[in-house]
């Protein structure tokens, strides 16, 4: 897949224009072989043609507003764009009022010259690690895609069209959101990279809620470096001079216990080798345990900030439109009504104590990496019975959400041979640590590309 910077170099060079390149995925989408229906909620194609026009218009006169004006890029459906309803997913928001202004992190991607294509799709709400939406359907996940309509594997969750969006080039990049691991997991299961900022440092206003606590925005891209461009447009940050990191000498901390339960065999040789290549580099790869980690499911056990907090947004919307929820994600919300004010403090306090025994457990290492998910991709027609539903949804989600409760960075990347099943390396940084965590990757990338290749 071509990069940002590919993109941005043609653009300068005159070998392609804005116009060309939404065109391009216009196309792409609308291929009736592709999985452009399952993947696009809304294409915005006129919007796009005429910002495309004027970016290149911009860019002749020599004042386009960023290296990347005039590069598309698709949307969760959860983001607030003005005069466009936002249903995150759900047909019990169909009817709702358009957004009277922009989302802050659309609004920037639009102040860079960047041109939206449309709105994509999720899990209904954001509230679930697979992926499936029986509203709009499923987007397929690349892996095995069986060329007719039925049968598949799953993309991951929730940021399923993004990820998708993305492998599949309709879009060069794309937002998505991450409160258990929305854009770690969808990329694993995809083969790109997913990244999940510390969320403080990106506005998640005008963005539908999750779990406010938890909730994060990030990109979804082909590249280490395409993230982190776009990770610092939604920042409002100056674009990043990504110098990777060097290999020898770094400490990698794997964690031994929880995070490689239950791995299928083939994420656990994938996940092996890409650790051979970093310690073949110079890398110091320590297996370690850390006691904390195995705390946060019984802290979780109730629910956790997720569900109460889930819940209080939408209590109303369940009294008026329950009928219209997939009953798998009203369910899993209404556990929230169950949680006393005095059960969520006691989350609150725990969270902050987990946090600090993590930082000083953690401080000697440069990052913590561990498998993206501990599965393949799963096949959707398996996923049919609740009880493989929630066992399903609960792998995916266990090592991924652990960075959203600790308040830290965390990246997913490609680790699997190409032509073989999409496996995600996670590398874990510290709470504000985004910049180093970027070096980090970016080295790691470079390693494992070669292997990847063959």
């Amino acid at each position: 897949m071509k990069t940002l910077a590919d993109y941005a170099a043609a653009l300068v060079a005159g070998t392609t224009t804005s116009r060309d390149l939404v065109e391009q995925s216009l196309a792409r989408i609308a291929d009736p072989a592709g999985e452009g229906a399952r993947v696009f909620l809304r294409v915005d194609a006129a919007p796009a043609r005429a910002m495309a026009e004027a970016m290149d218009g911009l860019r002749r006169a020599g004042l386009a507003p960023s290296p990347y004006a005039g590069i598309p890029f698709a949307l969760k459906d959860l983001f607030d764009v003005a005069g466009q309803p936002t249903p995150a997913g759900s047909r019990a928001l169909l009817a709702a009022s358009p957004a009277s202004a922009h989302a802050p992190v659309i609004a920037r991607m639009l102040a860079a010259g960047m041109v939206p294509l449309g709105r994509v799709n999720m899990s209904e709400f954001a509230f679930s690690g697979i992926g499936l939406n029986p509203h709009f359907a499923t987007p397929r996940s690349p892996w095995q895609r069986p060329a007719g309509q039925a049968g598949g594997h799953a993309p991951g969750g929730s940021s399923s069209g993004s990820a998708v969006a993305v492998a599949d080039r309709m879009a060069p990049v794309a937002l998505g959101t991450d409160t258990g691991g929305s854009c770690r997991i969808p990329a694993a299961l995809c083969g790109v990279v997913g990244y999940k900022p510390t969320a403080r440092r990106v506005p998640i206003a005008g963005v539908l809620p999750l779990s406010p606590s938890l909730d994060s925005v990030g990109p979804l891209a082909p590249s280490v470096a395409c993230c982190a461009a776009i990770d610092a447009i939604l920042a409002g940050e100056p674009p990043p001079l990504l110098q990777p990191a060097a290999l020898a000498g770094l400490r990698l901390a794997l964690p031994t216990n929880l995070v490689l339960d239950a791995l299928d065999p083939a994420v656990a040789d994938a996940f092996e080798r890409a650790l051979g290549v970093l310690s073949g580099a110079g890398a110091r790869i320590e297996r370690v345990a850390f006691p904390v980690l195995d705390e946060l499911a019984v802290i979780n056990a109730g629910g956790g900030l997720t569900t109460a907090e889930s819940f209080a947004w939408h209590r109303a919307l369940i009294a008026e439109r329950g009928d219209a929820y997939d009953p798998r994600i009203r369910t899993r919300i209404e556990r929230g009504s169950r949680q006393s004010a005095a059960d969520y403090l006691d989350v609150l306090a725990a969270r902050a104590r987990v946090i600090a025994a993590m930082n000083r457990a953690s401080a000697p290492y440069d990052a913590l990496v561990m498998p993206t998910v501990p599965l393949l991709p799963p096949r959707i027609d398996d996923l049919a019975d609740d009880a493989a539903y929630l066992r399903v949804n609960g792998l995916l989600l266990r090592n991924t959400a652990i960075a959203n409760f600790l308040d830290r960075c965390a990246i997913s990347l490609p680790c699997h041979a190409t032509g073989s099943a999409p496996v995600g390396f996670m590398l874990m940084g510290e709470t504000l640590g985004d910049a180093r965590l970027f070096a980090i990757a970016a080295a790691v990338e470079a390693a494992l590309i070669p292997v990847r290749e063959g």
